[in-house]
């Protein structure tokens, strides 16, 4: 079943490109006509597109990975955020740091910082300081849940990125390229598509369109999580299943063996008796 219509895309104005003066010639492919001095973006290759990265990173989430949602511009920050933050996923809305990626031990570093300070306010050491001191602190804390709050949780590099806007986000893009991360993201007319793995060409400016795409992302994310989770459940009913039979496996033993020994003293008595009944038969023919 598709995810969307070609109607929703439409509707969201997915196919609305940039002034063609201002266009990048490598998304040729993907652009259907020119309007107005307006790109216009080819519905078909969208649909065919967001249905291969929905699945791709349907695969990612399913093996247990996080994907990174990465959107600075003004117009996705509040989407992409509450969208990940639906489906427990690290995202970057504010500024990308340069080397979140390529220097994530760092990174971790000024994480772990903001973990501390709130330690320092649970154990009551934060009300023992001076008053400028925890005014300093409170500052400190506040621009580092700015910047690094979305991703507090990544104890790890990001298994996928999921990008607004390529051409913003160029650091990001290039970062993900050195560590060989896989690239998922929606690509306008004006952006080059050759450095990302699952482009999307859609509108990357209007907020329809930039909710719509990300809401089919976190849909197949959704999806993913659904199926990781029933595999765990029946891994664990199989698991205790094979534990019980091999609890029960002794019990088991331990009737066979009886039924056995049962059998024996049985086929003894009979033989017995036979032998008793024959005994006296012997003795009358001699006599």
């Amino acid at each position: 079943m598709a995810r969307t219509t070609y109607q929703d895309l439409l509707d969201a104005g997915v196919h609305f490109g940039h002034l063609t003066r201002k266009w990048d010639p490598k998304m040729s492919q993907y652009i259907f006509m020119e309007r107005n001095g307006i790109h216009i973006i080819d519905l078909n290759k969208t649909l065919s597109k967001v249905e291969e990265a929905a699945a791709a990173i349907k695969q990612i989430v399913k093996s247990g990975r996080k994907v990174l949602f990465v959107a600075t511009k003004k117009q996705a920050k509040d989407i992409v955020a509450e969208y990940a933050k639906g489906v427990n996923m690290p995202y970057i809305t504010e500024r990308w740091l340069g080397g979140m990626l390529t220097n994530f031990a760092t990174v971790r570093k000024s994480i772990k910082k903001m973990s501390n300070i709130d330690k320092l306010t649970k154990d009551g050491t934060y009300s023992n300081l001076s008053k400028k001191e925890r005014l300093m602190i409170q500052r400190e804390r506040i621009k580092l849940e700015t910047l690094l709050g979305g991703i507090a949780d990544l104890n790890r590099l990001p298994a996928a990125l999921f990008l607004i806007d390529v051409k913003k986000e160029h650091i990001a893009v290039s970062e993900a390229l050195k560590l060989n991360i896989p690239t998922f993201a929606m690509v306008d007319t004006n952006s080059d598509p050759s450095n990302i793995d699952f482009p999307i060409p859609a509108n990357d400016d209007a907020t329809k369109s930039i909710s719509l795409i990300t809401g089919i992302i976190i849909k197949a994310i959704e999806e993913g999580l659904d199926e990781r989770k029933r595999e765990k459940e029946d891994e664990t009913e199989k698991e205790a299943a094979a534990a019980k039979a091999k609890a029960d496996a002794p019990e088991v033993a331990d009737r066979a063996e009886g039924g056995k020994r049962k059998r024996t003293a049985e086929t003894a008595e009979v033989t017995a008796e036979a032998t008793e009944t024959e005994a006296p038969a012997a003795d009358s023919t001699e006599e």
